[in-house]
């Protein structure tokens, strides 16, 4: 027996006829709401009960700027990939690349670089879900080989990936070198040159076939200059200064030495040294604070406001003068060696320096005047010929994105060539190694 239902009798109820548009509606209303209550009790979960303002937000819709981030994590990766690769390959035939500026080289010239920074900088500020702060923190840890495990907070408590990217370390993951007489390296990352230079005049290869001088890069140095005379009394020569340069360094000398009368005294009593340097290159995925590479006053801080090119490896084989155009923040004074200055690098992406033993520093402000290059803003910590005392290992700086740090320091050194004194100052590195925080650049003996 067939059973038949009339026609104007429905077989379900009204509310499940998906027919009906109006119903359709309330069901994809009635899942949005469901799906919006689950992720907010998720973040509310990945939180820890966290009641402050940076975790809270709307955990369903991700910001447009977090998306736009995502992609240019993706898009940085996979340049990196293929730069790693041409790099190492190019190791592996022992062939070492020369300077050779291309189209590209010229084509940044024209770009907004700095404005472009900021604009990623803003980027990089976003605060991030909390749900999905984990999983970005590791697709980045996967595309730059970051160490996760060292970080010093749960990965939910870093609001943005700028928070992400200059991160503590936990307690003992970078020990210090303890030997006195050891310079070690303020940074993680990758060594690119180092060397013995021959005075303040002397040149730094940025690539094979391309230099840029010790002067240019550190600004009128009045304290190399006049370190650099006293070592040139004792050795017998003389060294011929070019007027410009003199010009150039005589009042900052002179604001010097009045703020600091014990710096022509150690000067003085300074013995013969030989002048160094170290390039110092930091990828993406590396821990991004500078540390002290010794004990050491800082007297001088200058501040260059150049352009922010990149800076990795195809770069500095591509634009000429890299280092001395690139916005800078220069830090020099005297440790119980001579001579000592750090110059951290800044970079395309951001190319914010914060120093942290002068907070209101602000790097990569916008420019009233479009000047490619102008006069240095320079600040003095030396009222009473002391200036900041730093130990060794202490934390001074912190880039926000991948850069570059260049050490130039004095060092022991032998009178002469043919005498393997065991007091000199050796390297104790060679290129391309990958070097971390604390670890030994060179020693000497007492």
């Amino acid at each position: 027996m067939n059973s038949r239902f009339p026609r104007d009798v429905a077989v379900f109820p009204p509310y499940l006829h998906f027919a009906n548009v109006h119903n359709r509606r309330r069901l994809f209303s009635w899942y949005v709401k469901h799906f919006r209550t689950t992720s907010q009790a998720r973040a509310s979960l990945s939180g820890g009960g966290s009641s402050s303002s940076n975790s809270q937000g709307n955990a369903f819709l991700v910001p447009g700027a977090t998306v736009a981030t995502l992609l240019m994590l993706g898009v940085l990766h996979a340049r990196r990939l293929y730069d790693d690769k041409k790099v190492e390959e190019a190791r592996e035939k022992g062939i070492e690349f020369e300077f050779q500026p291309d189209v590209k080289a010229t084509f940044l010239r024209i770009l907004p670089l700095r404005s472009i920074s900021r604009a990623w900088g803003f980027l990089m500020s976003v605060d991030i879900p909390v749900w999905l702060r984990p999983h970005v923190y590791r697709a980045w840890a996967r595309a730059f080989h970051s160490n996760l495990e060292e970080a010093a907070l749960p990965l939910e408590e870093y609001a943005s990936l700028r928070d992400f990217f200059v991160r503590t370390l936990k307690e003992g993951c970078r020990p210090i070198n303890p030997n006195p007489y050891s310079l070690v390296s303020p940074v993680d990352g990758t060594i690119l040159r180092f060397g013995k230079l021959n005075g303040a005049g002397a040149m730094i290869d940025q690539v094979k076939g391309f230099s840029y001088s010790v002067s240019s890069l550190l600004g009128a140095s009045p304290l190399l200059s006049m370190l650099a005379e006293k070592n040139t009394e004792d050795d017998g020569s003389t060294i011929e200064q070019e007027s410009t340069q003199r010009e150039q360094s005589k009042k900052s000398w002179w604001h010097v030495s009045l703020a600091s009368p014990k710096v022509r005294e150690t000067i003085s009593e300074c013995p013969m040294k030989g002048l160094y340097y170290c390039v110092i290159y930091l990828k993406p995925g590396d821990y991004h604070r500078i540390h002290s590479p010794v004990d050491w006053n800082v007297l001088v801080r200058r501040h260059f406001s150049g352009r922010l090119f990149p800076v990795n490896e195809r770069a500095t084989r591509t634009i000429r003068d890299l280092y001395v155009e690139n916005e800078r923040v220069v830090l020099e004074g005297l440790w119980q060696q001579g001579f000592m200055a750090i110059a951290a690098v800044g970079a395309t992406n951001i190319g914010s320096i914060e120093l942290f033993i002068e907070p209101e520093l602000r790097t990569n402000r916008p420019r009233k005047k479009l000047i490619p290059s102008v006069p240095p803003e320079e600040h003095l910590y030396a009222p009473k010929g002391v200036g900041v005392m730093l130990k060794k290992g202490d934390e001074v700086a912190a880039f926000n994105m991948g850069s570059t740090v260049v050490l130039v320091f004095q060092a022991p050194t032998s009178n002469s060539p043919k005498n393997n004194d065991a007091s000199e100052f050796e390297f104790s590195i060679r290129r391309g190694d990958k070097i971390r925080v604390g670890e030994a650049l060179g020693v000497w003996h007492a």
